[in-house]
Parts: structure tokens; C-alpha cells; sequence
């Protein structure tokens, strides 16, 4: 142990310390200073920078015998406090650079440093310093970092007055249709937004620090194993197993389809038969300290019968494969499209036929915040588990039966989340929790490093498809095929919902009257599937996206003006049978056509045999909801101060769900008279929040925000009096009137789809058209992105400063999914850094982003959603682009410099 004295944001302090502990960890678990977010852990992500000694350092890698005694460090908590922003925070603020807020305080503290050394710097010189620094932002695609920070610097040079930095209430009591800062945005980029890793340093002093015994092979059969060692190791509590279950030690994936071969019961809690994949957890040690805990967890001898371990689809479905879960298939579902005539015989008429296969990968969601929880006997009994989670009664139903837990005595509480994009759709460490918890009876905690938040927390399922297109002599399309198979990984859960996906949306956006089409969901042994942004439309679209552009080639057209002849327009309908809820394509088109031609011509002109520059487009389409009658409920109630909360379990990824709450809430109460300052917003907790759906699909701002307003609706019925003004909380008292109230909302119309995939899955839909202007430097292989357009159609917009931070967040992740993303590799993948996150300078800094309003009839204010729309197929945009720019068509995602360096080289040839 060494003794130092640190000055820590002016307060000199006396630190007792292992040397070969973290700066990062000190200042997080000695001393509190809980703005330091630990992240990677890698010195990746930048989420744990300060200013040590006046340099800018990632503490999370710095040892603290690497730290001079009487050392000064600046962190988040130092700049500025809630109340008293410094120009920086104001102006991330007014920004809405803070989505998830996690890398927020990073990002604050790297701006901070640069303005030290630069007081002028360029935008350039910005997204240099924050690609040299690596801070990592998988939110907010860059752009309202850069522009936000241009701002502050003009501040501190005193260009600018603060004042200008502070957002403006408009004078007629109105937030719905602005560009107001998410509620939450101060405290995001003060950094005393707790996360889930900053309440676990909160919990009673009796807690207990758990470590996971995960399987190093991908599957195998579990012969014993033995936790005696691990029993005798200091701090120990217990070591809990599959023989602590109390309930049947399973994890239900809500099968829907009776079509599917399996049950839905193929997740084990804690493996005790076998394990499915690597990661897969057999033993949890519960500790006095996570270093006990961890020490212990080497001790756990496990004995293995290794089993062949099909890493992907086609392995999987080779005649000489056995099935993976015992008395289940492999190929565990099948989905068709049936629509219109048989296309056969329209593709031997058809004039020009276009077809190809495509690959797209298994892209990883890297979020800066890993995976993390706790859980606790609450007051009433209950087992509270606090987690990520973005669907808390939806997990509740999957994990309560496996547990042995009956659904009253358990509740689910979501914490304030780093970000999740889909991968918390699936319960991941929450079963862990519970069973640790009931075993032990004690507080827990689980915080996964990284590569235990690469490797078992679900990814997006690799899909292989093949696409086929026909149109008749003068460019209409008659006839479209597809076939694909899933890569979904061990557990079946949503599987098959998302094979459907690419049923609804290989095609979309085009009327094509005759289609066929059929998928399959293959069980494997990599890493399972989970949610992620856009569920299934990346897949769908990189064939249908890429084939059109194919298509077109063979026919001596113009990309554009094939799919200007083809999008849907009146009489329209999507691959489901079902019309279109709003015919916005053609006005996008229009709007987009003289850019286009534009974008063509400068790359033509700058384009050198050296760098190569292309322009390419795609398309996409996604539903709002989930398939069939969805449904939704929140809660408002008027206290005694006059004032109205709203309670509802919409979940919380980053996207906003406090702004789009409030704007909801607020756009109906100010009827009444209520201002912004009269609401206040409780979400995500059982024990007091209704069911209002999980977070995905691009279904909240729909269907909670719905509930939101037939609530407020509905609680100013019970104030009104029949002179048209409104009771106080005193007065509703007296009358016998309810002060709180529920709203209810079903989306009845929606009907599903049948077994050929028609019918009407989703009453809303979001529309988006994606142009992408690249450079490919032939040398190497290598393409930037130069420019990135999107514009956007989800219906009457809530707030425009969220929707924007959508679609950029969105649009970055499609660049990386086009370029750089993948976990396939267990030894070079499975880093932030060597999974392809974008930096800053990986994304462009050019953007032109556009909505096209048009309100929709089943949305509260006529609002749709818009948080898949960004990642449907802006990766197939950039994809065609490097197509335009040197002729080299990727057809397997992503198009690593390798791959379109080997397609030059094959041109040559």
C-alpha cells in the first residue's frame, strides 16, 4: 500500500492505495468522484478521461504508482456543477449532445483540455483531438460535439455572451414541436447523472460482489463442477449453482408462433447440463469484494465433454450437424412470403433480371456503458433487480418462472443506461441477479468487464440472403424473390421475429406485385442474437437495396430514377399486402434529385485515378410497434402542489425518453393552463409504473406517448367543471373526483401477418432515403465517408433537437456497419477498438439531415417514431457509393479496405 496526497478538483486529499490499482478506480471507489465513468476499461472509449497534472489522461490505464505524489487531476466535477455550467456544458446542453449521457462527461473533460491548449481550434482540429484521444461518443454520430464546442470557444474568447447558450422557453407555453433540452441534459453533462455502476457504490456496506465461471469452449457437455476450492477463498460468501435454483434454472423466449419447433425454454440461468456458447455462466461466486470474488472464480474446477461447436449458419445446417439443443432442430423455424402471382414465370418474361447474395454481419452494439446490475429485498418483500433493462414487465415475465419467483414478488427497476440500442430488449445479467440474491439473501452486484459485455450480451444476427429482382422493358418492377437464413445464435428468443422482419421489409418502400420469399432461424453457437436498431431491415435491405441498384446497372439506368419509377405512390402496397400510411417518397426524391445530381458531377470531377469518389442511395421503410395489437398504459396524477406527474415504464436506451414524455404530457395539459415546470416524469419501476411495453420497435413515442395523452386526457376530465375551468387538487377532493388516473392504448387495427407474411403488422410507419458520398483511395482500399444525407419522414415531430440526435447517432452506426463492425473473431473482435467503433473522424462532418412532416392518423399528435428509421439501410447507401466511385461491389458486410482493395486488384485482372 502507498500513501499520496492528490489534489482532486482543488481539494487536496490523502489517498491510500494499491500501486497497482487504476487512477480510474481510486477515483471512483475510494474517493467517489463518480463523473469518471469506466467504460472500456481498454483506454478505448474516453469515457474515464481527466486532466492529470495539466495533460489530458485516460485513467482507466494509468496505474496509480505511475502517479506522482502531489499530483493535481481535474474531472467533470471540477469544470462545472448543475446550476453553474461552464460554457462547455452549456453548450452541450443546448446541443443535446448528451443522449445516453454516459460518454458525456468524458467528452466535457477532453473539451476542456484541448480549449486549454487551443483557444481557436478548428472543426477539424476538434474531431482530430477527440479521434487522438479517443473519446468515443455511439450516440450523437460526432456532429453536435464539434458544433457545440465551436460555440463554447467563441464564449471563452468572448465572441459570444453565455447568455447565448442558455435555451429560451417560448413565450406561448409550448414544448411539443421544439428543440427544448431533454430534462436530463444538465445532470448528463455536470456527470451526476447516476448509472447503474454509480448506484452500486451507494448499496449497504453488506453487499456482496459477485464474479461469473463462464465457459471458455462454445460447447460442450458439463461432467461436474466442483466449487470447493473456491468455498475456502477469503471473502467468499457462497458460490451459487444451478442445484440453488429454486425454479426450473430457464429463461423463456416468449415463442409467438406456433410454427416454431421449439419451446422457447432453451436458455439456461446457470448451465448444469451443458453450455451453448462461450461466455455461458455455470457458477456465480458472491464476495465481500469484487477481487475475492474474482480470485475465487479461477478456483471453480468445471469438467467438460467438448461437443463440435458450429460457429456459423451453414455449419449448423450441414446434414452431419447435431442439434445443438436436444430434440429442437437447428433450423428451429421457417417464415414464407406469399404475394401476388408466382414469380417464375415472371422472371422468364421479365425483360431484366437482377440477382445476388449478401452477407451482413454479426454487428456488435458497443455501447461505452457495459452491461451491469444489482438486486435486493426490498421493503415489502420483494426481490428488486435494477439493470439496463428497456422492457422491465417484459423481462420480469421471461425470468420469473426460472427463478422460481411468483410475478408479485418480483420487481424490476431500469437504471439510468449507458445506451443499448436493442442488445436490453433480452434480459441479460437480470435472472443472474435474482438467483445470486435469493441465494445469498444479500444485496448484490454484477458489473461485466468488457469483453463480458462483448461476448454475452446478444448482438445482431448475422444473415445470409439471396435476392432476386425482375422488371419489365420500361423499369417496373413485376417480380421479387428472396431467401435467407438467420444466424441467431444458441437462444431462440425473438428469433423468429425477427426472421419475419425481413419478410416485412426486403422490398420495402417499392410496389412490387408479386412476391415470394422464405427465411429460416438457425440455432448456432456464436454469440446469441438480440435486438438491435432497425431489427431485421439492415438485413433486408442490404439485399433488396443492393439488388435494385444491380438491376439497374443491367438495365443502363440511373439508380435513382429506377427507384423514382418504383417507390410507392397511390395504389401502392408494401410487401405485406398492406398500403402505406404516408406517400412521402415522391416528394423526397424530388427534393433529393438536384443535390444528387450535383453530388455526381463533384465526384466525377474530384475523382483521380489515386481516390476514387462515387455518390450512392438507398431507401428504407420500418413499422412503429409491435407486430398486431400492441398496447400501452401510463398513469397521471395531480398532487397537492398543483402539479402533474406522469408515471410510465417507457424505456430508456439514450433516445430521449424524458423529452419525449414531457412533450407528450405537456402538449396536453397546457390546455388546462400547466406549464413545463408543473410536470415531473417517474419511469421504469414496477412498483410504480404500469406495463407500457418494452422499448423497441420505434413503438414509444407511439404507443406510450398515446397512453401519455389519453392519461392527461383523461385526468382533465375529471378536473373540468361545467363552466369550462379546471379544479384544484382541493377541489377534486371535495367533489369525489379521481387525481389519478390511467390512460390505455391498443393499437386494434394492426392485425399481424398470416403465414404467407400479409396482413398489417404495424399501423405506423417511418420512412427515410439515405444519399452517401464517399472517398476510396485505391492504394489501400480504404473509404471515408465525405458527406451523409438522410431525410426523414416520422410523422409531426415532438422535439426536433431529439429526433436530429436520432437520426445522426443512426446513421454513424450504419457507416460503421458498412466499414468496420464485426464481432466474429473471439481474439481480435471482441475490443471496442477492434470491433471497428467509428472515431470521430471516421464519420463525416457534413451532414444534411431533413424532414418531410406528414401526421399520422394512430399517433399521439399525429407523431410516429423514428429511432430505427436511421439504421434501416444507410449502411447499403454507403455501399453502393464505393460501387459508383471504383466499381467494386461488396456483397459480405463490412467492406474492410481488404476486401475492396482485393475487388480493384480483381478489376485489373
Amino acid at each position: 500500500m502507498e500513501k499520496k496526497f492528490l489534489t482532486i478538483n482543488g481539494i487536496r486529499q490523502t489517498v491510500i492505495h494499491h500501486p497497482d490499482s487504476m487512477l480510474a478506480d481510486v477515483l471512483r471507489n475510494q474517493i467517489h468522484v463518480l463523473g469518471v465513468k469506466k467504460g472500456c476499461g481498454q483506454g478505448h472509449c474516453g469515457a474515464c478521461s481527466v486532466i492529470l497534472n495539466g495533460k489530458l489522461t485516460l485513467s482507466c490505464i494509468v496505474r496509480m504508482e505511475r502517479v506522482p505524489d502531489e499530483s493535481t487531476i481535474l474531472t467533470v466535477e471540477g469544470i462545472g456543477t448543475p446550476g453553474k455550467l461552464h460554457p462547455i456544458q452549456a453548450a452541450f446542453k443546448l446541443h443535446g449532445v448528451a443522449q445516453c449521457g454516459f460518454c458525456t462527461p468524458g467528452f466535457v473533460v477532453s473539451s476542456y483540455a484541448l480549449l486549454l491548449e487551443n483557444p481557436k481550434p478548428s472543426r477539424q482540429e476538434i474531431r482530430d483531438w477527440f479521434t487522438k484521444h479517443h473519446n468515443v461518443c455511439r450516440c450523437n454520430g460526432y456532429k453536435p460535439y464539434v458544433d457545440a464546442l465551436m460555440e463554447a470557444a467563441a464564449v471563452l474568447r468572448g465572441e459570444k455572451k453565455l447568455e447565448e447558450l442558455i435555451y429560451k422557453e417560448p413565450a406561448e407555453n409550448k414544448v411539443w414541436g421544439t428543440s427544448r433540452p431533454r430534462p436530463s441534459e444538465e445532470a448528463k453533462v455536470t456527470g451526476t447523472w447516476d448509472f447503474g455502476a454509480d448506484l452500486a457504490q451507494k448499496l449497504p456496506s453488506d453487499t456482496l460482489q459477485c464474479a461469473l465461471v463462464q465457459s471458455e469452449v462454445a460447447h460442450a457437455n458439463i461432467l461436474g463442477i466442483d466449487t470447493s476450492e473456491a468455498e475456502k477463498m477469503p471473502g467468499v460468501f457462497k458460490v451459487v449453482t444451478a442445484k440453488d435454483v429454486k425454479g426450473r434454472n430457464q429463461i423463456t423466449g416468449l415463442i409467438t408462433f406456433p410454427t416454431n419447433k421449439g419451446d422457447g425454454w432453451d436458455r439456461p440461468i446457470l448451465c448444469d447440463k451443458k453450455v451453448f456458447q462461450i461466455g455461458d455462466a455455470m457458477a456465480i461466486v458472491c464476495a465481500d469484494t469484487k477481487e475475492h470474488a474474482e480470485a475465487a472464480a479461477k478456483l471453480v474446477k468445471v469438467e467438460l465433454e467438448v461437443l463440435p461447436a458450429y460457429m456459423s449458419a451453414p455449419e449448423a445446417m450441414a446434414d452431419d450437424a447435431i442439434e445443438i439443443h436436444p430434440g429442437t432442430p437447428n433450423i428451429y423455424f421457417e417464415q414464407k412470403t406469399v404475394k401476388g402471382e408466382e414469380v417464375g414465370p415472371l422472371f422468364e418474361k421479365a425483360a431484366f433480371v437482377a440477382e445476388g447474395d449478401y452477407y451482413l454481419q454479426r454487428q456488435p452494439h458497443l455501447t461505452v456503458e457495459p452491461d451491469n446490475g444489482f438486486a435486493y429485498m426490498d421493503e415489502d418483500g420483494c426481490l428488486t433487480i435494477h439493470s439496463k433493462s428497456i422492457g422491465i414487465h417484459l423481462h420480469a415475465a421471461m425470468i420469473a418462472e426460472g427463478m422460481g419467483i411468483s410475478m408479485d414478488k418480483l420487481r424490476l427497476v431500469e437504471n439510468n443506461a449507458g445506451g443499448t440500442f436493442g442488445y436490453k430488449f433480452s434480459p441479460t445479467l437480470e435472472a443472474l441477479l435474482g438467483v445470486a440474491c435469493l441465494a445469498t439473501q444479500r444485496p448484490v452486484v454484477l458489473i461485466y468487464n468488457y469483453y463480458q459485455h462483448m461476448t454475452y450480451t446478444g448482438k445482431r444476427s448475422p444473415m445470409f440472403l439471396h435476392c432476386k429482382m425482375g422488371a419489365d422493358k420500361d423499369g417496373k418492377l413485376i417480380a421479387m424473390e428472396g431467401d435467407w437464413f438467420v444466424d441467431h445464435g444458441p437462444y431462440s428468443e425473438f428469433g423468429d421475429l425477427l426472421t419475419l422482419r425481413v419478410n416485412q421489409f426486403m422490398g420495402g418502400g417499392y410496389n412490387i406485385p408479386n412476391i415470394r420469399g422464405i427465411g429460416r432461424t438457425v440455432c448456432t453457437n456464436h454469440i446469441w442474437g438480440a435486438a438491435f436498431r432497425g431489427y431485421g431491415s439492415p438485413q433486408a435491405y442490404l439485399a433488396s437495396e443492393s439488388c435494385i441498384d444491380e438491376l439497374a446497372e443491367k438495365m443502363g439506368m440511373d439508380p435513382f430514377d429506377l427507384r423514382y419509377k418504383n417507390i410507392y405512390r397511390e395504389g401502392s402496397t408494401t410487401p405485406t399486402g398492406q398500403k402505406p400510411d404516408s406517400l412521402c417518397f415522391e416528394k423526397m426524391f424530388d427534393t433529393l434529385k438536384p443535390y444528387y445530381e450535383a453530388a455526381k458531377e463533384k465526384a466525377r470531377k474530384e475523382s483521380t485515378p489515386e481516390f476514387k469518389k462515387g455518390v450512392g442511395i438507398s431507401l428504407g421503410v420500418y413499422g412503429c410497434g409491435l407486430d398486431g395489437v400492441d398496447s400501452a398504459e401510463a398513469y397521471a396524477e395531480l398532487t397537492p402542489e398543483g402539479k402533474v406527474i406522469i408515471f410510465s415504464s417507457w424505456g430508456e436506451h439514450g433516445q430521449g425518453n424524458d423529452a419525449g414524455a414531457l412533450g407528450t404530457a405537456h402538449e396536453t395539459l397546457r390546455t388546462a393552463g400547466f406549464t413545463v415546470d408543473q410536470i415531473k416524469l417517474i419511469f421504469n419501476d414496477m412498483k410504480y409504473t404500469p406495463n407500457s411495453g418494452p422499448a423497441g420497435g420505434s413503438r414509444s413515442q407511439t404507443m406510450v406517448g398515446n397512453a401519455i395523452k389519453i392519461a392527461c386526457e383523461n385526468l382533465l376530465a375529471e378536473m373540468k367543471k361545467n363552466d369550462g375551468t379546471y379544479r384544484n387538487f382541493d377541489e377534486m377532493k371535495k367533489d369525489g373526483k379521481s387525481t389519478k388516473v390511467s390512460g390505455k392504448f391498443a393499437m386494434s387495427d394492426a392485425v399481424g401477418c398470416d403465414d404467407k407474411a400479409q396482413g398489417k403488422p404495424f399501423m405506423v410507419y417511418e420512412y427515410g432515403l439515405f444519399m452517401a458520398e464517399v472517398t476510396v483511395e485505391t492504394a489501400t482500399g480504404k473509404t471515408k465517408v465525405d458527406k451523409y444525407t438522410c431525410y426523414g419522414d416520422c410523422g409531426k415531430i415532438n422535439n426536433y433537437l431529439i429526433v436530429e440526435g436520432q437520426i445522426l447517432g443512426g446513421c454513424t452506426q450504419g457507416i460503421g456497419l458498412a466499414l468496420s463492425e464485426d464481432i466474429e473473431d473471439y481474439q481480435k473482435h471482441t475490443t471496442m477498438r477492434g470491433a471497428g467503433v467509428p472515431y470521430c473522424n471516421d464519420v463525416p462532418d457534413e451532414w444534411d439531415i431533413r424532414f418531410f412532416e406528414n401526421p399520422r392518423e394512430y399517433g399521439p399528435y399525429g407523431a410516429g417514431g423514428v429511432g430505427e428509421l436511421p439504421l434501416t439501410s444507410p449502411h447499403v447507401a454507403v455501399i453502393n457509393a464505393i460501387y459508383n466511385a471504383c466499381g467494386v461491389r461488396i456483397r459480405h458486410l463490412p467492406a474492410y479496405p481488404e476486401k475492396v482493395l482485393e475487388g480493384l486488384k480483381a478489376l485489373k485482372n
